[in-house]
């Protein structure tokens, strides 16, 4: 067992949690200390922290400091983990590991060391799972070189799926990092994943950390890379996928998939067991879309020409803005699934085998 500590969030000395602002990225490294369950769900809905496995892994520590702050009352520590679950709607980790933690809390006789015990289990858990899911994933792009004849694999991906995501080597990063591991020569175009840029800060930000090669490009950019036969594979996270095969994913990748599917690029998506939802049958009729506010899309924030950072609009004054976080792409779209017990189909009898 490790010690509840990991690339994205840890627990100090005094049993807090400290967690890597991603508000702030990539131009500030800021850590936020958070001490109960309501500065975790805070954190959550204010996106200090977000990406689905780490969403679920703050979720489930946001309960064990609720088992702190209220010792042996069971009921308002129950009461202040279905706080922290509704925290955002859509991506299915967070109901998955708070749900866990209030079957511990209904079994247990010493609820925070419990609480902690089994934040630390899923967490570590989380970790094993992106290491299958990078060795799966890595296997897929050499056998891909291999039909080629490819010396250079590139890779387009949308939004932010690695370690900042999901601990500790991402969903959708996770086979680049294991390919750079592999000394494969890879480059990834990183969609900027406009309105709140988590590709263009985040991943990035994680890309340039680990040395690898990338182009940041334009959200609108994907299809002509296609076109010119500039992307050999598409992967991306999701933050939910239907008992059919459907995954919601950041807004936009609905459209990667489609320009995939016409250049004939394999897409494929990436996630540990516990983003599907086995209670969902069909992901485009039934996922909620968490609908974000419109000043995401009116403001940016950048690096001004003195080098501080500062907020700026970018909209007329007075026009109305629609925020939708994420769409789903239908399973037809989608070449496989990759995850920790290898690569799924996207399909009702394929998916059903894996419910525990």
């Amino acid at each position: 067992m490790m010690l509840g500590t990991y690339r994205a969030l840890w627990l100090n000395d005094e049993g807090d949690l400290e967690v890597i602002d991603q508000r702030y990225l990539p131009f500030e490294k800021r850590i936020r200390v958070l001490k109960s369950a309501n500065d975790a769900c805070e954190a959550i809905k204010d996106m200090s922290v977000r990406g689905a496995g780490v969403i679920g892994n703050v979720a489930a520590f946001g309960v064990y400091l609720a088992a702190r702050e209220f010792a042996d009352d069971k009921q308002k520590i129950e009461q202040a983990a279905l706080d922290i679950r509704s925290a955002r709607p859509t991506a299915v980790n967070l109901m998955w590991a708070v749900d866990n933690m209030l079957e511990v809390i209904q079994r247990s006789d010493d609820v925070v060391s419990d609480c902690k015990a089994e934040a630390i289990r899923q967490t570590d858990e989380d970790v094993r799972r992106t290491q299958a899911i990078g060795n799966i994933g890595a296997d897929i792009i050499e056998d891909i070189m291999t039909v080629k004849k490819l010396n250079q694999f590139h890779i387009l991906t949308h939004c932010n799926a690695g370690w900042l995501a999901i601990v500790d080597s991402g969903s959708a990063l996770a086979p680049i990092y294991e390919a750079q591991k592999r000394g494969i020569d890879v480059h990834v175009w990183v969609d900027e994943t406009r309105p709140r840029n988590q590709g263009a800060r985040l991943t990035a930000w994680e890309l340039q950390d680990a040395g690898i090669q990338h182009t940041i490009i334009p959200d609108n950019t994907g299809g002509l890379l296609m076109q010119q036969g500039k992307v050999d594979m598409v992967i991306t996270g999701a933050d939910r996928v239907a008992l059919n095969g459907d995954a919601a994913n950041k807004i936009g990748t609905y459209l990667k998939a489609l320009a995939a599917k016409d250049n004939g690029v394999p897409f494929y998506i990436a996630l540990p067991i516990n983003t599907f939802d086995f209670e969902c049958a069909n992901g485009v009729s039934d996922i909620e879309i968490e609908q974000r506010s419109q000043d995401e899309v009116h403001d940016m924030q950048g690096l001004n020409a003195t080098g501080v950072v500062e907020q700026v609009r970018i909209t007329p004054l007075g026009s109305q803005a629609a925020n939708y976080g994420f769409d789903v792409t239908p399973a037809r779209l989608i070449a496989g699934l990759i995850t920790e017990k290898g690569v799924i189909q996207p399909n009702k009898d394929a998916i059903g085998q894996l419910q525990w």
